[in-house]
């Protein structure tokens, strides 16, 4: 009997496996291969699983006018002295990452709400024969008794609906479980307001990260998927070879889920429908777009200050402002003040008008070029020094905004710096957008004197006159009429055509 089980255990383990990469790739074609049952997965390196942080930002509501939803604007000081006390409160992040149950613990990045290029990771030496590797990240706050801050989609305040467990398998270098290819927040980066809990104060942060193991070529493509799947040579680094042609490198269409061995029209593929296609999704891959996740690109550029003392002012604080209002809603934004090819400094001009401001778009927006591949990608939102109206669409991609007109806001004791400028910049875009109707847009509704200023008081958006200025956010829909839901009307299209 010993005999007889031995003898089909043999035969069973002989039985070559039949693998259909159908469920691998997005592309039409599949790949039918006979992969014996293997003990190795990669006989060519002793694997190892490596999780990669690469930023984290907190979530919460940074403003005054944000951080007391609903407070009247008689309120000015309350919210001030609120302000001061939640902005010395700051976070001090630190993770925990689990790999097969072994636990590391990062240092911690004190005092900070954002923490860029952390230079952070984990790696474990993972059984060769075993396909799957569990995985779980956590992220505490030192500074708030250990708390731990939410960066998962369920909902709940125990620590299991706080923290994120992913299994990551080393035939292909993908990972599965509380994220996943084409999840809303996206691949690789983490959200805690994917429960919905947008506006309440539940320590909601983002973290972004990736995960691969060792191989023998060094582009991440393991080695089971590259002998079994798609044919290629497991010596050879793939990372930018296009055997198809289709002017994507594999790697990236490999980590996607297309098919890179099958020609495909990635110039009129916009899964997201962000406006950004497949191929732009790819020329952007180095600054985190991910191609089913939405993702707003804008280029800054700044005047340069004067002869006279004249300064041209943006705060870094109104960028992080502007965009943690867009990420807590997964749209992901990316301001280019200088890292990812932007943000020039244009010369001095104290008499600027709209056909100076064309000229500046066309030299250092386009660089005299009318085919540059970022005029259907980065929306362009230029920094000057003065203008009678100190902010306004010029194109339907291109706004700017005047420095000395908005430090005249400050004037009033109630305003913020961060906040005029955040809102002031993000108003302006909004036009780009192609917002319509706007409640409040109109000069009847800008001061508390002002029936219209009440009327549209519901409509709680930077685009409305009455709050612009005192919050940097656009309106969810969610109060009484008129208010209007603008996240969900944005169209990301609009600003790829031009006027007339």
């Amino acid at each position: 009997m010993n005999k007889i089980l031995v003898i089909i255990v043999i035969v069973t383990l002989s039985i070559p496996t039949v693998v259909s990469t159908s469920s691998f790739f997005n592309g039409k074609k599949n790949h039918i291969v006979e992969v014996s049952v293997l003990d190795d997965y990669d006989p060519l390196v002793d694997i190892s699983v490596t999780i990669e942080i690469q930023a984290i930002r907190y979530l919460e509501k940074e403003e005054p006018s944000v951080l007391f939803k609903e407070l009247s604007d008689i309120f000015f000081l309350k919210k001030l002295l609120f302000r001061e006390t939640f902005l010395d409160n700051n976070p001090s992040f630190y993770v925990k990452v689990s790999i097969n149950e072994e636990e590391f613990t990062s240092n911690i990045w004190s005092n900070t709400k954002y923490v860029y290029s952390p230079n952070w990771n984990a790696t474990l030496n993972v059984p060769d024969e075993e396909e799957l590797v569990n995985i779980k990240i956590q992220l505490l706050d030192s500074a708030n008794n250990n708390t731990f801050c939410d960066i998962s989609a369920d909902e709940g305040e125990l620590v299991e609906s706080r923290d994120v467990e992913i299994v990551y398998n080393t035939k292909t270098g993908h990972w599965t479980g509380d994220d996943e290819p084409e999840d809303y927040s996206g691949y690789g980066r983490l959200s805690g307001t994917d429960d919905g809990t947008i506006y309440e104060n539940d320590l909601d942060c983002e973290l972004w990260f990736d995960i691969y193991q060792n191989d023998a070529d060094g582009d991440r493509i393991p080695y089971w998927a590259e002998v079994y799947l798609l044919g290629t040579d497991p010596k050879v680094n793939d990372t930018l070879l296009d055997p198809d042609n289709d002017d994507i490198p594999t790697y990236w269409e490999w980590k996607w889920g297309y098919d890179p061995i099958l020609w495909i029209n990635h110039k009129n593929l916009d899964p997201d429908y962000d406006s950004i296609n497949n191929y732009e999704e790819y020329l952007t891959s180095e600054w985190f777009s991910d191609p089913y996740r939405k993702d707003v690109f804008v280029e800054m550029d700044k005047m340069a200050d004067g002869p006279n003392g004249e300064i041209t002012y943006f705060p870094v604080e109104a960028k992080e402002i502007i965009q943690t209002a867009f990420n807590r809603q997964n749209i992901v934004y990316h301001l280019d003040m200088g890292k990812m090819g932007g943000y020039d400094i244009v010369p001095f001009d104290g008499d600027i008008g709209r056909s100076d401001l064309n000229n500046i778009y066309v030299n250092y927006f386009l660089h005299n070029d009318e085919d540059n591949w970022r005029r259907g990608v980065f929306h362009y939102g230029l920094v000057i020094y003065y203008e009678d109206i100190p902010g306004y669409v010029f194109r339907s991609n291109a706004y700017q905004i005047a420095s000395a007109g908005l430090e005249d806001k400050l004037k009033y004791f109630f305003l913020d710096r961060d906040i005029v400028y955040g809102s002031a910049y993000m108003h302006e875009l909004g036009h780009t957008f192609a917002f319509n109707p706007i409640p409040g847009h109109n000069q009847n509704s800008k001061y508390p004197w002002q029936l219209g200023f009440w009327l549209n008081r519901p409509y709680k958006s930077c685009m409305n006159y009455g709050w612009m200025y005192k919050l940097v956010d656009y309106s969810d829909g969610s109060r009484e009429s008129p208010d209007i839901d603008d996240w969900e009307r944005i169209n990301y299209y609009a600003f790829e055509h031009e006027w007339g």
